[in-house]
């Protein structure tokens, strides 16, 4: 998979073989936040504040379906 989702240019990848905490990727111009799926907090790279506002909006409507997609593509984390 990567991209579920692309938000006014800003990509939401979720890859496989990948790391706790669960996590998605945004991806925007040369910008790459990887976000925490539980509380939505960046824990690495960084965004822009208006393109992160939208897609915590997104991903506040959407948690379940990237969590269950997260789980999906990485079984026991």
């Amino acid at each position: 998979m990567p991209t579920l989702k692309i938000i006014d240019s800003i990509k939401i990848d979720i890859y496989s073989r990948e790391h706790p905490p669960p996590h998605f990727h945004a991806i925007y111009a040369d910008y790459e936040a990887l976000i925490t799926i539980p509380n939505f907090d960046i824990y690495a790279g960084k965004l822009p504040k208006t393109q992160f506002n939208k897609v915590i909006n997104w991903a506040t409507d959407h948690k379940k379906m990237l969590m269950d997609n997260f789980k999906r593509l990485n079984p026991g984390i």
